[in-house]
């Protein structure tokens, strides 16, 4: 994620970090060459004039901005979405932690239960991401259960097992009441419905039909519009299309991007920065110092 102070105006209009030239920087060209070739040919092709005017398409530039609202809202929709959820993980372990605090008997130390909730995020980020399961896990779990979370499918799911698990003994040793018990139960029932939310984001993209509608139709507006456009504006002709062009590819890159929110790109979640503040506000609340917030990089991204 890009985490930055809004530059002045002028700075803003030509930052490249986020604007997603880089991605789209050869279809820029192409269609810029493109456009140039239809210029000297005076709308020729080969030894055909092609006749088009303005008006049709302006007529596909209004579907085609009807088209893009709903896959960039659908993709934009997925990435609230899925930040919502991380709002409720931490939510619900700090809810835990406190629980954990006040209601149960002294004698039992809740420490390892604690970090049994850091470790279900730092697990649920690594399945949600595609990396082992016991990275940046170290020293939270106890070492048997720790061994066995690399060869899960789903790690998150083993650790709330086990949380379960610590919750039952300390009810069945008397240092917990069972109205408490339930509550805590309740918050993991939350946390689990996160996890399970965000499984069906990151394993349901949107329908890749509508995907490539989009993207040809987008081609071949841009393709052809250099033809509508040469007689009525000449050489300025280049100018205006590759505009047009970067405002399609780039919208249609940025839904792509953020239709999977997890990932490592410039526009995904911080889900790294994520888990170390719910690191950070968990052992604050046992008393202990945490480490120093994570910061963006140098190209200003956080991940």
């Amino acid at each position: 994620m890009i985490i930055r102070p809004r530059p002045h105006w002028i700075r803003l209009l030509l930052v490249r970090r986020g604007s997603l030239v880089h991605r789209i920087y050869g279809q820029q060209l192409f269609i810029l060459a493109l456009s140039c070739a239809v210029v000297a040919a005076h709308g020729q092709l080969f030894l055909w004039k092609v006749t088009l005017t303005a008006s049709p398409f302006s007529l596909m530039g209004v579907s085609f901005a009807i088209f893009l609202g709903f896959r960039i809202n659908a993709s934009y929709d997925r990435f609230w979405e899925a930040r919502k959820h991380w709002g409720s993980v931490l939510v619900d372990a700090r809810n835990l932690t406190r629980q954990a605090l006040t209601a149960i008997a002294p004698q039992r130390d809740v420490k390892p239960f604690v970090l049994g909730l850091i470790a279900f995020a730092s697990t649920m980020r690594n399945q949600l991401r595609g990396q082992p399961a016991s990275h940046q896990t170290q020293g939270l779990l106890p070492p048997e259960l720790s061994a066995q979370l690399d060869g899960m499918r789903s790690a998150p799911t083993r650790v709330l097992v086990w949380l379960g698990q610590w919750l039952r003994d300390c009810r069945q040793a008397g240092q917990l009441e069972p109205v408490i018990a339930h509550k805590m139960e309740h918050s993991l029932d939350s946390l689990s419905f996160a996890l399970g939310s965000c499984e069906r984001i990151a394993n349901t993209p949107l329908p890749f039909a509508y995907s490539v509608i989009l993207h040809r139709s987008v081609y071949l507006y841009c393709a052809l519009l250099p033809f509508g456009l040469v007689d009525s504006i000449g050489l300025m002709t280049p100018l205006v299309v590759t505009f047009v062009s970067y405002t399609f590819f780039a919208l249609e890159a940025l839904s792509d991007e953020i239709e999977n929110p997890f990932g490592l790109e410039a526009n995904d979640l911080a889900l790294d920065a994520m888990v170390s503040g719910i690191d950070a506000s968990l052992r604050e609340m046992l008393g202990e110092t945490p480490p120093a917030a994570p910061q963006p990089d140098a190209n200003f991204i956080l991940t």
